[in-house]
């Protein structure tokens, strides 16, 4: 019967236009695998590695959960419900049956409430976290807790940055309530990661200078579009940023930022003191070594449901309406084959996880030349990476300093010289690149916005203490 129904649809079928329908369908094929973008070819050991991630129940957080499992990574997801919650505790232990891996451990963390990211990190630190991973003295692997052993942690991996927020005018309430409270919620979600990485840092800076830790800030594709209009969109602020109707450049805005951002807390990270860093007996001063910590941003791409539903006010981070919901529907073909799965997207996340920093590059020789181009790949501290890649990130301008030296100073005459951005410095003295100051600026700004953040959202014994200042006062 069914060859019958076969031969019937071949004779119907236009014999003359054969060519020119195969010829369609391999290029479509070929859009679709090139959209899909490049795969990593990397592969890691992840068992005995402590990776805290943020955003793990989105469709990203959820690919790279199962990836990271598959390896054997020790993961701790952190989640805004309680840990009981079914969905919660339903997608834990069916990740642990799928992949054989029984240290995945969701942790509850509200990213929006700065008294909630303080409780995990204290509980991080001390050793009560699910799992309670930890390095005893003297051993180099990761195992039950263990009194009076450091907290592990080898990789913190930020990813609920990666889902867009607001939509297009069109499938939007449009609104301007409605527009701040989206520009608040970019604003929580970076002060967020910013209040976790300074909390969690000192159990990094306490590893053992031979292992190689990591810190990834995932952001999404649209940076690209925030460099012509860096310094006109106030992103050296955060609560003063203006609310345009379209959510793109607000978007690309905290995308660069981020990038921006990634790469100061790395130069900060250079200029600290090694681990191992011994003064020598003779007096010599040992040469500054790079840090063990490196911390990269990645750009997954265009994600149909993280990056391009949102515009529609459809997936992660919506708020559309019926008509957004129609429209989404309708184009489905053409984002299907133009934008990314969440298996497609969460390839350079990998990639940066899996790639060896240049202290752990192999020094086997290989025969191929191909793989040893492929082997001598070492992970670019402050980078921004991108299809498995290093890519540049936009031109920006930061804003001109407010100080320079008098003109009339006389005392060192013939000793000054004038920077890229008009600023008169001694000889000698270093010179702030436009890309350093940018940096400085951006960590100013996020010092500022955790402040105000903090002072919006006090904790309890916090807020009841400054109660109590107040009722004595009066």
């Amino acid at each position: 019967m069914v060859l019958k129904m076969l031969g019937a649809a071949y004779g119907y079928f236009p014999t003359e236009y054969t060519v020119h329908i195969a010829g369609a369908l391999i290029a479509l094929l070929a859009t679709h695998r090139i959209a899909q973008g490049r795969k990593t070819t990397r592969e890691r050991d992840m068992h005995a590695r402590v990776v805290v991630v943020t955003g793990g129940f989105t469709p990203l957080g959820l690919t790279l959960l199962e990836s990271l499992a598959a390896r054997g990574a020790h993961i701790i997801a952190l989640t805004p419900l309680p840990v009981a919650d079914p969905r919660v505790a339903t997608y834990i232990d069916l990740l642990r049956s799928t992949t054989q891996n029984e240290e995945i451990y969701a942790e509850e963390c509200d990213l929006s409430d700065p008294a909630s990211v303080h409780a995990f990190a204290k509980r991080f630190v001390l050793g009560n976290t699910g799992g309670a991973p930890s390095t005893p003295a003297g051993a180099a692997t990761a195992g039950p807790s263990a009194a009076g052993g450091p907290q592990r942690l080898d990789a913190l991996v930020f990813a609920h940055e990666y889902a867009g927020v607001g939509a297009l005018p069109l499938f939007a309430s449009g609104s301007p309530t409605q527009r701040e409270l989206e520009q608040r919620t970019r604003d929580t979600a970076a002060l967020a990661s910013f209040l976790l990485t300074t909390l969690l840092l000192p159990a990094m800076l306490t590893a053992p200078a031979e292992r190689d830790l990591r810190i990834v800030h995932v952001v999404n594709r649209w940076y690209a579009a925030a460099g012509p209009r860096f310094f006109l969109d106030n992103l050296y602020s955060f609560g003063e940023q203006t609310t345009p109707t379209s959510p793109l450049l607000p978007e690309a805005s905290r995308a660069l930022r981020t990038a921006l951002f990634t790469r100061h807390l790395q130069r900060i990270l250079d200029a600290l003191p090694a681990p191992s860093a011994v003064p020598d007996p003779s007096g010599a001063v040992p040469a500054q070594k790079k840090s063990n910590i490196v911390a990269v941003s990645v750009s997954p791409g265009l994600s149909r449901v993280e990056t391009v539903g949102p515009l529609f006010g459809v997936g992660v981070g919506g708020g559309g309406n019926w008509l957004g919901a129609l429209f989404y529907v309708l184009l489905y073909p053409l984002f299907l084959l133009l934008t990314k799965s969440a298996a497609a997207s969460v390839q350079s996340v990998l990639h940066v996880l899996f790639v060896p920093t240049v202290g752990k590059l192999s020094k086997t020789p290989k025969t191929s030349a191909d793989a040893k181009e492929e082997e001598d790949e070492a992970l670019l501290p402050g980078a921004l990476y991108a299809e498995c890649a290093v890519v540049r990130t936009p031109a920006i301008a930061p804003p001109p300093p407010t100080t320079t030296t008098p003109p009339n100073s006389t005392s060192n005459a013939g000793k000054e010289k004038t920077t890229q951005t008009g600023v008169k410095q001694e000889e000698g003295d270093e010179v702030e690149t436009d890309d350093e100051r940018a940096g400085r600026l951006v960590w100013e700004a996020y010092e500022a916005g955790l402040r105000t953040w903090e002072a919006a959202n006090p904790s309890a014994p916090a807020k009841a203490k400054a109660d109590e200042g107040a009722d004595t006062s009066s």
